[in-house]
């Protein structure tokens, strides 16, 4: 994996020799309902890649991190039509413990 730094968001790449196959978006941070945690802003998987062990490994890196960073958890929000993706992250481990709400100002 390839760490980038960008103001407060960070980025892993996974690739293979020159070819990205994957990427990952995330922040440390703390909040009063998941203490401090490691927040997914974007996973992204080559579609040509999918199954292949690209998602896991970037998960499993992103794990790594925050457990080396004394985060709580590890979160993210998903779009409720991302079915295929939603049963990636269950089987990944990770359970959806709240709802995120929206309302759009503009």
């Amino acid at each position: 994996m390839k760490r980038v730094f960008a103001g407060g968001a960070r980025m892993c790449i996974a690739a293979d020799r020159e070819a990205v196959r994957g990427v990952a978006v995330y922040r440390i941070g703390e909040n009063t309902f998941e203490g401090l945690h490691l927040y997914v802003d974007d996973l992204v998987t080559d579609e040509r890649q999918r199954s292949r062990g690209v998602g896991r490994a970037l998960m499993e890196h992103l794990q790594e991190l925050a457990q080396a960073a004394g985060c709580e958890a590890a979160t993210l929000d998903s779009g409720t039509q991302r079915t295929q993706a939603h049963k990636f992250y269950f089987r990944e481990g990770m359970v959806v413990s709240s709802f995120h709400f929206r309302k759009p100002l503009k």
